[in-house]
């Protein structure tokens, strides 16, 4: 079921990213006169699931379910029609139109994605504030990764610095590590500070782990729910215990347990957990897959049973909202290329993932903030890696209108056909690879 929620949700998200990204081309290119063929969400090769002709454009659906198009008369795109332009130009074509014309039409869709990007990010922000929990309320220090872990970082430590700067939150320290290239980290241990000199090619231990999170904030293990089927449900476990224990090895906090628990699998363990005032034992059969079936307790109940975390919430009205989404946007787009530099090395290719990939960034229940929040992420990278100046994408013709306004002369539209190949010959690759990728740790795990 999870997958389908998933699933389901990247396929709307790129649809309402794909519809107007399409609609920032087609809007200035009809204001200008062009003529639209056709306007796809989806590809249809072949045939269509619906289609519809109005104003002389036909609109439809595809039923290869990513992606869509818009085909505007005179242009060399994807479908490579050159039967068209072989003939004369036509004053409705967009080969006839001024340059400026047609850079307009070319960048009406990174546009779109920029603003949407932000826009979206202003909504969530009037819509439900911000949320985070200060390193300083991280009260039982963090849980940290093996590669962490083999530099120096210990479970319990609390973070303090990175390089010389006080961070707001463990994520702020996680992408200056990865990101930003910081090496000294501060951390509180038994109540003295020490320095941490990380490798230099930390990051690259860390690409080549797959590991999703350097630091993760020590949680103490109550119930919340229990999975009907799975084996804590079948227990004399209970909502509310606090599991202390597995075989007598301490698991005081939520990562010990799930570590614990998954050298288990499939065998039957006896747990140690906390009933109000009373420890109580309870045997049970650990699931093949490593886990018992117990969901813990989120911060808020946390802090309810006085555990001391507190999250800090930022409210904002439509006003303040505007400056700090276009921020937020601004921010997610700096970090997003400053973190194309891990690309270029072995490890950090592997990571490179497709549809997959990203359909696993979704919740796996279906909440709109995580999916407006995740809708907004990915209209700001459409928008980057769409002016890119590859062939194929608006950036590569971009590159080459503006070749034109500069020389006064259009390119030669044989040079233009063998760029739009190789460009898709390139973005075919990227995406066999990328999906290839996914498909190969599905097969590992």
């Amino acid at each position: 079921m999870d997958i389908l929620i998933k699933g389901a949700q990247l396929i709307l998200s790129l649809s309402i990213l794909v519809v107007l990204h399409e609609l920032g081309h087609f809007i200035p290119a009809r204001l200008f006169g062009t003529r639209v063929e056709k306007f796809y969400l989806f590809f249809d090769p072949w045939f269509s699931l619906w289609k519809k002709k109005w104003k002389g454009t036909e609109f439809g659906i595809g039923w290869v379910p990513f992606g869509g198009y818009v085909k505007i008369s005179g242009m060399i795109d994807e479908s490579m029609d050159k039967e068209q332009l072989s003939k004369p130009a036509e004053p409705w074509e967009f080969r006839s139109k001024p340059a400026w014309q047609r850079l307009i039409i070319m960048v009406g869709g990174v546009t779109v994605n920029l603003l949407l990007g932000m826009a979206i990010y202003i909504g969530i922000l009037w819509a439900w504030g911000r949320d985070h929990l200060p390193l300083e309320n991280v009260v039982y220090g963090v849980h940290a990764s093996e590669v962490m872990k083999a530099q120096g970082v210990q479970d319990g430590d609390r973070l303090v610095a990175i390089d010389g700067h006080t961070p707001k939150t463990i994520e702020e320290v996680s992408r200056a590590i990865l990101i930003d290239e910081a090496r000294t980290l501060t951390v509180e241990r038994n109540g003295t500070r020490q320095d941490i000199a990380l490798s230099p090619a930390v990051h690259d231990s860390i690409l080549a782990s797959g590991e999703k999170q350097l630091f993760a904030v020590r949680l103490p293990f109550y119930i919340q729910a229990m999975e009907p089927g799975k084996p804590a449900a079948g227990s004399d476990l209970r909502v509310g215990d606090r599991l202390l224990a597995v075989n007598e090895e301490p698991t005081p906090f939520f990562e010990d347990f799930r570590r614990s628990v998954g050298t288990h699998k499939g065998e039957q363990v006896r747990l140690t957990a906390l009933r109000g005032n009373d420890t109580v034992q309870v045997a049970l059969t650990v699931d093949p897959a490593g886990v018992i079936g117990a969901r813990p307790m989120g911060l808020d109940s946390l802090i309810a049973r006085g555990h001391g975390f507190k999250l800090e919430h930022e409210r904002f009205n439509f006003i303040s909202a505007i400056p700090a989404g276009i921020a937020y946007g601004v921010e997610t787009l700096g970090g997003y290329v400053r973190s194309l530099k891990l690309l270029f090395s072995r490890s950090g290719a592997s990571q490179i993932g497709g549809f997959g990939s990203i359909g696993g960034l979704f919740s796996p229940t279906w909440d709109w903030q995580v999916f407006w929040n995740m809708t907004a992420f990915l209209s700001i990278i459409l928008a980057f890696m769409n002016i890119l100046p590859i062939p194929a994408l608006d950036g590569g013709h971009v590159v080459f209108l503006l070749y034109e306004m500069v020389t006064r002369r259009p390119p030669n539209q044989r040079v233009l056909e063998v760029a739009q190949m190789i460009g898709m010959v390139l973005l075919l690759g990227l995406l066999l690879f990328a999906n290839g990728n996914d498909l190969f740790k599905a097969l590992l795990n």
